[in-house]
């Protein structure tokens, strides 16, 4: 059984799906591994590397072709052209916004995984690209802010006098947040946390932050450890409240997202125009419509004096240890995938487990899940 891994096409991606480590881990297991050539060059992954690891350097035809294929992105409508049929697909497939992928896959007769339904289950924990993704984030995020910023994190005491202790206040206190937290916790800042969901209070307070409480009238737990979407009524007060005391910030690293839909307003522009001359908002949510609503994605912008950073792909800003990181992740979902019989690899059979079955996307040249306007929800078979 052969695993293919393309270059990622994505503008600014930088990326790779299997490292020169997992190669080996595959090589191993018996697997044959094919890589595209440089395919790992933005990772400073040589082809060398991986042909040292056993991998076999080939085009983007030849590791589009094979059995396995390990994507970053959802493959492109040409990627998909190369697919052999009936192979399988594992990758982020980008669930909230159906643009014909799936309808794609299922023509080509790919059974296809999308990692980011990965259910948060314990046993699930080492294949959860979301978490080691966000992870990465969270810590980059403040490593921005630092460079962004024109002033120290930490107090600084010098013959030349001394410096404040930055103010830093993060927005959502998930896998992101909570590292942010303690990155900008390392780094000597005063910390701030807020989130819709009181039971992070706790996580909040063990890494050195102060936890933003307030009365909203309304829980903000979700399912599956995520937020869900206030009361429009509920968001109004969030704003208000929220505004008044985003303005003592220095920095604000906002995270707050809510599954498959536009991410929550709050940092308002008044918000903005109140906080200091040369403060900073590092905006993780720029790629579903930003908590502030100044944000630009992937551009840094001055606004009212507040300097707004809108990347959306963090990771790729340290892709060495984010493709180590993912590629460990899929290397594991791999192994729940695969059973070895007669001397041969095959796949198992995807529904006797949880974890693949909520994962598969297109099935036998059929798509499992549809899409509404603004969530996923899976079609009864």
């Amino acid at each position: 059984m052969k695993i293919g891994v393309p270059t990622e096409v994505s503008s600014g991606e930088t990326r790779v799906a299997a490292t020169p480590e997992t190669v080996k881990k595959l090589r191993a297991a018996g697997l044959i591994v094919a890589i595209e050539s440089r395919a790992g060059l933005g990772s400073h992954f040589t082809d060398d590397a991986y042909r040292d690891a056993g991998a076999e350097i080939t085009d983007a035809t030849g590791a589009l072709g094979a059995d396995i294929v390990f994507k970053i992105h959802k493959p492109t409508f040409g990627e998909i052209r190369c697919l052999r049929r009936g192979a399988v697909l594992i990758s982020l497939l980008d669930m909230c916004h159906d643009d014909g992928t799936f309808d794609a896959l299922a023509g080509q007769d790919v059974d296809s995984f999308a990692l980011e339904m990965i259910p948060r289950l314990s046993r699930a924990q080492t294949m959860d690209v979301l978490s080691s993704q966000s992870n990465i984030a969270g810590y980059r995020a403040v490593l921005e802010a630092a460079r962004l910023y024109g002033r120290f994190f930490p107090m600084m005491m010098t013959s030349a006098g001394s410096a404040k202790p930055a103010r830093v206040y993060v927005l959502g206190a998930g896998v992101a947040g909570l590292q942010a937290i303690a990155t900008a916790r390392r780094l000597g800042a005063q910390v701030w946390a807020y989130d819709v969901r009181p039971e992070v209070k706790e996580q909040v307070l063990s890494l050195g932050a102060k936890f933003v409480e307030f009365d909203l009238g309304e829980s903000g737990s979700g399912t599956g450890g995520y937020a869900k979407q206030l009361s429009a009524e509920t968001q109004r007060h969030e704003q208000r409240l929220l505004t008044e005391e985003l303005k003592k910030a220095d920095i604000i690293i906002s995270t707050a997202q809510i599954p498959c839909r536009p991410a929550p307003i709050l940092i308002t522009e008044e918000t903005v125009q109140g906080m200091p001359e040369g403060a900073v908002i590092i905006d993780l949510a720029a790629g579903s419509g930003g908590n502030c609503p100044l944000t630009i994605a992937d551009e840094i912008v001055t606004r009212h004096g507040v300097i707004l950073c809108g990347y959306t792909n963090f990771p790729a800003l340290m892709p060495s240890d984010a493709s180590n990181f993912y590629a460990r992740n899929v290397h594991n979902f791999l192994m729940l995938l695969l059973e070895r019989a007669d001397g041969a690899h095959r796949v198992k059979d995807y529904f006797a487990d949880e974890i693949t079955s909520m994962t598969l996307v297109t099935h036998q040249g059929k798509v499992r899940f549809e899409t509404t306007k603004n969530a996923k929800k899976v079609k009864v078979n």
